[in-house]
Formats: structure tokens, sequence, C-alpha cells
């Protein structure tokens, strides 16, 4: 899984410190949500996992952040019934099955997990696949941009409607990522010679840098999808 993950999100996505405080605690509570999808041959396909939190249905309240999500996850584990909402915190394919409906069979069986764990609501803070190319697109334009035939624009996003998904919200901060000057040269493969706003490979948003303060700081936009 681990591998799988590293090679489908850009090394940056490391940089959320928030994320940081809670992901290993995570990732130990819940590998029974933990899915693996493998080919004929038994060989790897796909990768996803989540977390239950409790969650009223309302847009307003859902968790302002990713790192919001792992806490509130945090906060009812173990507390028996408590959680009725499942949120798929990652899915990816293997790259040389993308486009073949592997895709779709890992959304729905993470689906499947949820209301196998009892948990009723499924919603996803999905990380649009072609954000990156419009990265001065505030996200607000980007998810409602649709194709001739009502679809939504973005492909991974497309791919949650087609299966059931409805867009329900915005999270314009979902991950806010800071480090060093040096370490986002080290992640972009860019040098950065002066404070000022960067278009960064496979960012979704400019990359806000103070070579004063030696930081950079780049906020990342997801879009809340509610599955059942």
């Amino acid at each position: 899984m681990e591998a799988l993950f590293a090679e489908g999100f850009p090394e940056f996505i490391s940089g959320d410190k928030e994320v940081d405080k809670y992901i290993a605690r995570v990732r130990e509570s819940f590998r029974e949500y933990d899915l693996i999808l493998t080919d004929e041959d038994d060989q790897l396909a796909a990768t996803g996992w989540g977390v239950p939190i409790m969650w009223s249905g309302e847009v307003s309240e859902l968790p302002s952040s990713f790192a919001e999500v792992l806490r509130q996850s945090i906060e009812v584990h173990g507390v028996l019934g408590v959680a009725d909402t499942f949120v798929i915190g990652g899915a990816v394919v293997h790259p040389s099955l993308k486009g073949s409906g592997v895709a779709a069979s890992l959304i729905r069986a993470l689906c499947d997990s949820a209301a196998a764990h009892h948990l009723a609501n499924v919603i996803a803070p999905v990380r649009p696949t072609r954000k990156h190319l419009y990265p001065l697109l505030n996200i607000d334009a980007y998810a409602a941009w649709v194709r001739d035939d009502g679809m939504p624009w973005d492909p991974w996003l497309r791919l949650h409607v087609r299966i059931g998904g409805r867009v329900i919200g915005l999270a314009r901060e979902a991950q806010t990522m800071t480090d060093t000057v040096s370490r986002w040269e080290e992640w972009t493969g860019l040098e950065i010679p002066v404070s000022g706003d960067y278009i960064i490979p496979k960012g979704m948003a400019p990359l806000r840098i103070d070579k004063t303060a030696d930081l950079g700081i780049y906020v990342e936009p997801n879009i809340w999808v509610r599955h059942r």
C-alpha cells in the first residue's frame, strides 16, 4: 500500500504538519478499513483506506480539513456505536491499470466495506487529478466545470459521480503543506530565488514563498463527494 501511494502522490503531500500529528495512530488504529484489490494473477491492482467519524449529514458540519478528519476518527475510536460515517482517506490504482475500470471497483469496494462496518454514510474529500493543470483557477470554478454531457470535467471526480457519488461541498483548505525553502526546492526541482508565488509541478494552487522567514506554504483544495 505504501509503495503505491508513494507513487501516486507528489512528494510535497508529506508536508502537512497537522496530518503528521495523527497519521501514525490512525494507520495503526483502523487497519480493518485497509483494502487491497488484486488482479487475476494475484498482483496488486489498487489500494484504498479510510476512517470512521461521526457526521450529522449537514454540509456545514463537514470536517474543515483532512487533518480534522483524522482527529475526529481518533476521537471516536473505541466508542461503540458513535461513528456513522466512513471517510475515504485515499484510493490509488496501479499505473498499468488506469482506465481499466479498476478505480470504480475500488470505490465500490470501499463503500461496501463501510456498509459491512455498519457505517451509513460514505464521503470522500476527492483530490481532483487534473487540477494541477489549472493551478490559477479557483476550486469553485474547477468543481463546477462540466463536459457537454453534464458530467464533471475532472476524470477522478467524474468517476465518483458516475458510480453514484454527488458533489456536496468544497474543502478549500483540505491540506496545508509547510516547510523550508530548500525542502520545497527539493520537492519541486525548482530554484526559488526570491519571495513570491510559484507554480509548482503537480501543484493545484500556487506555492507562497517567504525567503525572509525561510518558509514555503502551499494550500491544497479538495472536493467533497457523498456516496451513501
